[in-house]
């Protein structure tokens, strides 16, 4: 085996390595497992990829984003690493070329969202893949305590079992003491096997500035004007609000660009291209810009709105000064956007009806239980990852036990005639096919196959019958369709108090709504604090600074505090008339928490369903705080 700093010079043109790369990269080639928690843009990346060069099967690395897979694979490819990501941008060649280069030891790298592993065809494929190393960027996803969890990380350990993945490597930058100890301990992953290194930065210059909302807009545009030409991105929490500064700054003079989720791909990674390559300056972003982002020399982050949390922060500022140049880091201390923030919360808490509606499912479903998430995501009017987080809770507290999730619709076209296709096989292969097209009936264009039918009926292999429709679309015989996911749980008790259990589960949902509000307001403080704000924020994620670092806002004798706008004096007293559309709209659904969502501007798939955007009344009351509205609602409608 060629020695792996040979490779660190020969592959990626560095002689030496950053702090902790080695150690980590050390670790995976000795055959441990570990995890390793730097800072933004320390270069967690090279750890698994200099790892992924050196091991003999293929490394699985699963991320949480999308950009954040396509940056990390053009990197790749510019390297001349094999790799490839798994995605629905991938057209049906694409998406069959780069399982048969997984399952044939041609890529090196294959990178996806923890869901893929849920998806039957994947799966098929996965367990002829030879894999050496699972990578789980953005570890922290993995543990109830971080600020990001996602509930389909919790399945990874169950993951690596079953598809026998000898090692794992988990990356993070924003991980507490608290969130290390959990991941680890889920991957089991031996605490010396953890790296971590300093956190604090030097050359960023952090700057906390109290600001009233209708000043916000003057303040960017001076500092942007002190330094036209330096990369900056400024951070807001809204689509609208992003397409609003950049109009303001563009009217100023200032060329800048929105981005978020909601503008078009094309339009996205055009902006992000202009950006990295020194034609663009400014960027108005919400959060969906940034993971993965590898321009050294960004000069500025602004804040215009405050961030989610702490950890987000963090992740934020640390895509300043890679390059080691003195950057600045400023915080717009307006406290008028936490109302926006907590809305985010109070959206994601199940009701106790909503839950109960899940629960009367499960009760009532028989030995097995098989769910569409968005038709019960509709239906209990639950947003789809506490619907998930639900499911995983249920799984935890032994009442379901997920069995496997199929495809409920298969379908295949092709040029050839059934018999061309049966012609191409003989003796049981042959006869195995024959059976299962007789469970195929033509469409249009397309042929649908019945295989719960064929299964049911004949008694054949689910699997089998998958195996072969894939076999067929890698050798071009047909174009193969799969559509209409159904998670499959086995139900292992159905005889509990649904009364208590639903109670039960809401109330841990609203303890975890009061530990996310709880968060806000711990991030609120901390920008108010009156010491080193370098220094406790390095103490926030474990690491203690001998002194203060001197260059922060506090530092330098200004401490800030939040100003906050006047509040109106009451709540409107027009509510009944406000809501009146929403209530037509939403029939019986219409209740306390519903309405004040509704007024709140909060989504949910009730309020997608009835269009309720289009809605007068629609989020007017969204700069109130929630628990004041819902009060009201209470109150004057009842």
């Amino acid at each position: 085996m060629a020695d792996y700093k040979d490779v660190l010079l020969q592959t990626f043109g560095f002689n030496t390595f950053r702090p902790g790369q080695e150690q980590a990269v050390e670790k995976i080639l000795a055959g441990n497992s570990a995890a390793a928690i730097f800072p933004t843009g320390a270069g967690k990346s090279l750890c698994y990829q200099l790892s992924a060069i050196m091991l003999p099967g293929l490394t699985l690395v699963v991320s949480p984003l999308l950009s954040l897979m396509h940056d990390q694979l053009t990197f790749l490819k510019s390297r001349g690493i094999p790799a490839a990501a798994l995605d629905s941008t991938l057209s049906r060649e694409e998406y069959a070329s780069v399982l048969e280069s997984a399952v044939n030891g041609s890529l090196k790298i294959l990178m996806i969202s923890v869901e893929r592993f849920r998806n039957e065809r994947f799966r098929s494929h996965l367990t002829r893949m030879n894999l050496s190393l699972l990578v789980v960027d953005e570890a922290h996803c993995i543990s109830e305590w971080g600020h990001n969890f996602r509930p389909e990380y919790l399945k990874l350990p169950n993951y690596r079992d079953e598809f026998k993945i000898p090692q794992v490597l988990l990356l993070t930058a924003t991980a507490t003491e608290k969130v290390a100890q959990d991941m680890c301990a889920r991957l089991q992953i031996a605490p010396e096997n953890l790296v971590r290194t300093g956190f604090y930065r030097k050359n960023l210059n952090i700057q906390v500035t109290p600001v009233g909302q209708e000043n916000k807009i003057e303040l960017l545009v001076n500092r942007i004007r002190r330094n036209p030409s330096a990369p900056t991105i400024v951070y807001v929490t809204l689509q609208i609000t992003a397409e609003e500064v950049a109009a303001a700054l563009i009217l100023a003079g200032i060329p800048a660009e929105p981005y978020h989720a909601g503008l078009e791909n094309e339009l996205r990674k055009n902006v992000q291209n202009r950006f990295m390559n020194g034609e663009l300056n400014a960027v108005v972003a919400t959060i969906a810009f940034g993971m993965g982002i590898d321009k050294s020399n960004i000069r500025r982050v602004i804040h215009y709105d405050l961030p989610k949390s702490i950890e987000g922060y963090s992740q934020e500022i640390g895509r300043a000064g890679r390059d080691g140049q003195e950057s600045l880091c400023e915080l717009f201390a307006c406290g008028d956007s936490v109302s926006v923030l907590e809305n985010f919360v109070y959206g994601d808490t199940p009701t106790v009806d909503s839950i109960r509606i899940v629960l009367d499912q499960i009760a009532e479903a028989g030995d097995s239980w098989e769910v569409k998430l968005l038709t019960l995501a509709n239906q209990s009017n639950i947003r789809e990852l506490p619907l998930k987080t639900l499911l995983v809770y249920l799984e935890m507290h032994g009442i379901l036990t997920p069995v496997h999730t199929y495809f409920g619709e298969y379908e295949f076209k092709t040029a050839l005639t059934g018999k061309e296709l049966l012609d191409k096989f003989s003796g049981e292969p042959q006869e195995f096919l024959r059976n299962l097209l007789r469970y195929s009936r033509k469409r249009t264009t397309w042929i649908a196959v019945d295989i719960e039918q064929f299964v049911s009926e004949t008694g054949g292999d689910r699997k089998r019958s998958v195996a072969a429709l894939e076999y067929l679309e890698t050798h071009n015989l047909i174009e193969l369709s799969a559509k209409g996911a159904v998670d499959v749980y086995r139900v292992n008790k159905r005889d509990f108090d649904r009364e208590k259990a639903a109670n039960w589960f809401a109330n841990l949902f609203s303890k975890k709504e009061a530990s996310e509000i709880e968060r806000i307001h711990q991030m609120i403080g901390f920008f108010e604090c009156d010491s080193c704000i370098s220094r406790e924020l390095a103490s926030y994620f474990g690491e203690q600074l001998p002194n203060d670092c001197g260059h922060c806002s506090v530092c330098r004798g200004t401490p800030a505090r939040m100003i906050f706008a006047p509040q109106a004096e009451t709540i409107p007293q027009d509510l009944a008339v406000r809501t009146g559309p929403f209530r037509s709209a939403a029939h019986a659904k219409a209740n306390p928490i519903t309405i004040t969502r509704f007024l709140c501007g909060i989504s949910s798939p009730l309020n997608t369903k009835i269009k309720a955007r289009s809605l007068d009344g629609h989020g007017s009351l969204e700069r109130f705080p929630y628990a004041s509205v819902l009060a009201e609602v209470v109150r004057q409608i009842g």
